[in-house]
């Protein structure tokens, strides 16, 4: 393995989760330098993967260990691919915004299918319940956990990097992208774009303190901005990586797979409800209060 060329498809050791490091990078590395030498495409990777991930969904269905099993072997592997779609796209310079959108769709498709397949499971014990506690864990927490989370990254890239090493999207910008696309010409990606519109204006929603600063960054610093701005912002903003990091996939798949296990399926749900609703709260709280003292200060930074 080369180091360099390893440490090339990684996004920033600021943003990357233990787990993924030392796990999923490594392999999603090899495996990326597989499909770089057949010519795959990073989207369809990311199409793969979805494939995976639905498969391991449906595994989950099942009260039967052996099945279920396979269900987590299968979700793992969806995982590395997940992982090795960024790193092509990093190694072979393909980056492209279908792809960001792709990327993000695929762990929705995973988990729509985990969860329909927890309250088929369980509908015969819980009745009609499964299907509510799933639909709050599913649409009310999990969604809007792994979006907050992603966001943050993207704006630690941001101040990290700059704009090249960043994928923080503006909604205004996407509408305009939108209303560009033709059904007739480009049909699913619009309708991926839709989606995305509607996914990058809730990120800008739910960050008001966020969108102030931005705004007074750019009419501030047009052009770059101060290293003291960016290191002050760093300083505070990498504390809450682990946060972050935690509300997305790796330790909400090792709740999952300990809840298959055990053979209680509906203390996935639950967890995510109560334990990951909690550390998304004290996130957004702690990273609202950096923007807001950083805007405060914004004047000093030379």
């Amino acid at each position: 393995m080369s180091n360099s060329e390893f440490k090339s498809t990684l996004k920033s050791s600021d943003t990357e989760e233990h787990i993924d490091i030392y796990f999923y990078r490594p392999i999603g590395y090899q495996w990326a330098r597989f499909f770089r030498m057949l010519h795959v495409t990073p989207n369809v990777v990311t199409i793969l993967s979805i494939f995976l991930g639905v498969g391991a969904g449906i595994c989950f269905g099942f009260n039967d260990l052996r099945i279920n099993i396979v269900g987590i072997l299968l979700l793992i592997w969806a995982n590395m691919y997940d992982s090795c779609d960024g790193q092509l796209a990093r190694l072979t310079n393909q980056k492209s915004a279908l792809g960001r959108i792709l990327d993000g769709a695929a762990g929705d498709f995973w988990f729509i299918a985990i969860y329909v397949a927890i309250c088929i499971r369980l509908m015969p014990e819980w009745g009609v319940w499964i299907w509510v506690l799933c639909v709050i864990s599913g649409f009310g927490c999990h969604s809007r956990q792994c979006r907050l989370a992603d966001y943050y990254r993207q704006i630690h890239l941001f101040f990290l990097k700059g704009k090249d090493g960043s994928e923080m999207d503006d909604a205004s910008k996407q509408v305009e992208l939108y209303r560009e696309m033709k059904w007739g010409k480009q049909p699913l990606q619009k309708l991926f774009q839709f989606f995305y519109v509607n996914y990058t204006a809730a990120q800008e929603k739910e960050t008001p303190w966020f969108q102030k600063l931005k705004a007074a960054i750019r009419a501030k610093y047009p052009d770059q901005l101060p290293e003291s701005l960016r290191n002050d912002f760093r300083q505070g903003s990498l504390p809450l990586m682990k946060y972050a990091n935690f509300l997305t996939f790796n330790w909400r798949s090792i709740t999952l797979f300990v809840s298959i296990l055990i053979g209680k399926p509906w203390v996935y749900p639950a967890v995510e409800i109560v334990v990951f609703t909690a550390v998304y709260f004290y996130m957004h709280y702690r990273h609202e209060h950096l923007c807001r003292e950083v805007l405060a200060k914004l004047d000093s930074y030379k």
